[in-house]
């Protein structure tokens, strides 16, 4: 039997023979680097291998029909299960991307309702009772608005009371400009001398001005005018000049 050997530290083939391998038992010297090595080692045989001396069949063997044939898959059909499992990934990040653009632009739009609550109840009565079931989960007030630019003072004027020396009648009509109800303002009297030096201040408040029959919380109605009459003891002042302004308190 004769085949070849590989020198492990050279990397040289060459030939042998099984009467030089059983010399020395196996043990053989390069021709290249002169190193000695076992050529049993890397011992490659001439002889081909039994399995591949098998007879070749001319048609293929059928396997068991009680075991499912797996067919190699084509470049196709690869390409289009990636394409699938890429279309889920794209699916699932879009789902992902729009429950949570969903659940900012809800929290954004609640953060509005909040704090534009008076704006939205006022312009837009339709989502008053929405407005108003959040704000008593929320234990929170949607208070009538505010505008002192938008309510008027039409007339005004002070006049001495005939029943009474030395008090004064303070008339004054207002008026509401806006399209829906405001809260009652406030009304700063100020009373002044003949050099229009201030005397005397004072702030009435709804409650001060409005008569006994009139809910203060109900406002204002829009476009409406609300007729004021106040007495006054200014027998120490003797005024002879007011202002009159509307304020909304902090």
């Amino acid at each position: 039997m004769s085949g070849t050997t590989l020198c492990p530290y050279c990397n040289s083939r060459f030939s042998v023979t099984e009467t030089q391998l059983e010399a020395h038992d196996g043990m053989v010297r390069c021709g290249y680097c002169r190193k000695t090595f076992d050529a049993r080692l890397r011992f490659v045989s001439d002889r081909p291998s039994p399995q591949l001396e098998l007879p070749m069949l001319d048609t293929l063997v059928e396997p068991p029909s009680s075991l499912p044939v797996l067919q190699p898959m084509t470049l196709a059909e690869q390409v289009s299960i990636v394409d699938d499992e890429s279309e889920f990934e794209t699916e699932r990040f879009t789902w992902h991307w729009t429950l949570g653009s969903f659940i900012l632009l809800f929290v954004l739009l609640g953060q509005a309702a909040y704090f534009y609550r008076v704006d939205i109840s006022a312009r837009m009565p339709l989502f008053k009772p929405v407005l108003a079931y959040s704000c008593w989960l929320l234990d929170c007030k949607i208070p009538l608005p505010q505008y002192a630019d938008l309510i008027s003072i039409e007339s005004s004027g002070l006049e001495a009371d005939p029943g009474h020396k030395g008090w004064i009648i303070l008339k004054a009509l207002l008026r509401n400009r806006a399209p829906y109800a405001q809260a009652l303002p406030s009304l700063e009297l100020t009373l002044s001398d003949s050099s229009d030096m201030p005397q005397a201040r004072r702030i009435f408040n709804p409650v001060d001005y409005l008569p006994k029959t009139e809910n203060p919380v109900a406002g204002i109605q829009p476009d409406h005018e609300l007729a004021i009459k106040l007495l006054l003891d200014t027998a120490n002042l003797k005024p002879m000049g007011y202002r009159l302004a509307l304020i909304y308190p902090d």
